[in-house]
């Protein structure tokens, strides 16, 4: 596993990583495709299987990490599991594509740790944890106490922005969009 790059997009729930992800992925020129990850939980609001994330079961989950089947993987919540398949960067780097990922903060380090020459790990920082829980009570897809669970998340994930190559601070969403797609095109033109 050394073919392509891999740009990794890492933040807390609500601040505009995927948005700007599928950005990112309507510009042909990088030449990029969405690295889908595989989670142990249940479809939320409009997901697909197979588009937005591999959902398989708890049990599913835990025979794939046993294999070694995963280039990283997290107990993002409890019995909640999140990862990467190997197959999945394989897959992507069959169509001589560069990998681009929408993923936790820990999953995010670790495949920059795996790969550090490959790889462009970027932080999206959201203007405040306020608007962090604004955000995420405006999607209207999880009860109260999952929103409080991601925000004491946050302050975690928060502290952890240094260790990525680049903070990206989504303040005003098309800057963010801009400047993502400048720091990606730079990444993915480097020999």
């Amino acid at each position: 596993m050394n073919k392509g790059k891999l740009i990794v997009f890492s933040a807390p729930s609500g601040s505009g990583k995927t948005t700007i992800v599928k950005h990112l992925l309507g510009k042909e020129d990088l030449n990029l495709e969405f690295s889908i990850s595989a989670a142990s939980r249940d479809p939320r609001g409009e997901e697909e299987h197979g588009k937005d994330y591999y959902f398989i079961s708890l049990e599913q989950f835990k025979k794939h990490i046993k294999a070694e089947e995963f280039l990283e993987w997290e107990e993002v919540y409890r019995d909640n599991f999140y990862g990467t398949l190997k197959a999945e960067i394989e897959r992507i780097w069959a169509l001589g594509k560069n990998v681009i990922f929408d993923i936790d903060v820990a999953g995010g380090l670790r495949i920059k740790h795996k790969f550090p020459e490959q790889t462009l790990a970027v932080f999206v920082k959201p203007p405040s944890v306020d608007e962090l829980k604004r955000r995420l009570k405006q999607r209207s897809t999880e009860s109260d106490d999952k929103i409080n669970m991601r925000i004491a998340k946050a302050s975690v994930e928060l502290a952890t922005a240094p260790q990525f190559d680049t903070i990206i601070k989504n303040y005003d969403l098309d800057t963010a969009k801009e400047e993502a797609y400048q720091l990606v095109k730079d990444f993915v033109s480097k020999k």
